[in-house]
């Protein structure tokens, strides 16, 4: 099994068979089963999150020197804290996020769709198009940060996840480092100059006196996962419900779109694993595991499984409990943008149907594919926009959704 490019066979064969599993490669547990996934997150005494941004593969000396000359560094902030800061600074970013924030960013998110949609005709990708830069421009709206080069910071950002999350060779580590390196640099440098009476983000961070280090860390992961998983979930919405017959025309219908982004999230979730370390010896599914372990959480694994989900490889978006898919973790390191994330891609799903209700996948094949430890999800999705839906059609579904 290649856990850079998972399939489904092989997540089914590892829940059926072998649910607790070392890989000999990497010297990952992987744990496939639901409850075992859930378990492991809902305790964070026994199983920490110090590896959590931990490079897959180990980054050498001479790597190191060029990260360490932009003085970089991930101490622990959000994701792979386990020590008791993790509290304070959980709730600082939270403060950005409240669901009132997240509920009226809607009319905002249906415009920043609408205005790639006005380019869209002919052959079109609809990663590149709409989800590549939508979730960024949002993101750096919602913490306030202004002045931001987009194109820099998904440079930045995709250059850091294949770093962290890469099975990458040594030369290609050398190459990655320098984007990393740069957007660390950038960071700090903000942060500095940062208003502590000011209303973002990095003001707040200068308000509440959190150090510089500690400030540009939090910030480095957090403004790579509060957009590219964004993206990446986008990116896998278009292409699920594109595939399913007859899923793309209901959009419209209340809650139909929503229902449709937890299907997708339970069974192709963007973040599609997670890491933790055994604190002391445990047992799941009957296999002991040594104190010091790294697990491998299969998140996508844990979404299908048949003792949690009902005819688990069937999309269905009538499913009740389909909110109970694991895809934004559980427990204290639950997704703080999860709202965010699930109200990004209803309304960019709902707005493309409703321009473009003829809209289709230009092939049945399975479609490039971004294949990270970590992270799962089209890198296209060729469409067709076929004929825009006229004035008339367009006041209609409006009208239906109120």
């Amino acid at each position: 099994m290649d856990l850079f490019q998972p399939e489904p066979a092989d997540l089914r064969s590892l829940r059926e068979n072998a649910p607790v599993h070392r890989d000999e490669r990497t010297g990952l547990w992987l744990v496939s089963r639901y409850d075992d996934v859930r378990a492991v997150l809902a305790d964070p005494h026994r199983f920490h999150p110090d590896n959590a941004l931990t490079a897959v593969v180990p980054i050498p000396r001479p790597v190191l020197r060029v990260l360490a000359r932009a003085g970089f560094s991930l101490p622990p902030t959000l994701a792979n804290n386990g020590t008791d800061t993790h509290a304070d600074l959980r709730r600082l970013v939270s403060r950005f996020l409240t669901p009132a924030r997240v509920a009226a960013l809607g009319p905002r998110i249906a415009e920043l769709t609408a205005e790639r949609l006005d380019g869209l005709s002919g052959r079109a990708d609809l990663h590149a198009a709409v989800a590549r830069d939508l979730p960024a421009i949002v993101l750096l709206e919602v913490m306030g940060i202004r002045d931001v080069d987009v194109d820099a910071l998904k440079a930045w950002s995709t250059a850091s996840l294949e770093l962290f999350w890469g099975d990458v060779t040594l030369e290609r580590q050398h190459e990655l480092a320098r984007p990393a390196a740069a957007f660390h640099q950038w960071l700090t440098s903000r942060i500095k100059a940062a208003d502590p009476g000011g209303d973002d983000l990095f003001g707040a961070l200068r308000a509440q006196g959190v150090p510089i280090r500690d400030a540009a860390g939090l910030c480095y992961f957090l403004l790579i996962a509060g957009q590219e998983t964004t993206t990446q979930l986008l990116s896998a919405a278009f292409h699920a419900v594109l595939r399913e017959d007859g899923l793309w025309s209901r959009l419209g219908e209340p809650g139909f779109a929503a229902a449709c982004v937890e299907e997708v999230l339970r069974r192709d979730p963007p973040v599609s694993t997670w890491r933790r370390i055994a604190a002391e010896p445990v047992t799941l599914s009957g296999v002991d595991v040594p104190a010091g372990a790294p697990l491998l959480l299969m998140l996508a694994g844990s979404g299908s499984d048949p003792d949690v989900f009902a005819e688990p490889e069937r999309f269905c978006p009538a499913r009740p409990n389909a909110r109970r898919h694991l895809a934004f973790g559980f427990g204290r390191h639950f997704c703080l943008g999860a709202g965010l994330a699930r109200l990004e891609a209803e309304v960019v799903l709902r707005e493309t149907a409703r321009r473009f209700p003829d809209l289709h996948l230009t092939s049945t094949g399975p479609p490039p594919m971004l294949g990270l430890l970590s992270f799962r999800a089209p890198l296209s999705v060729e469409v067709e926009p076929g004929e825009p839906a006229g004035p008339a059609r367009l006041r209609s579904t409006a009208s239906g959704r109120r």
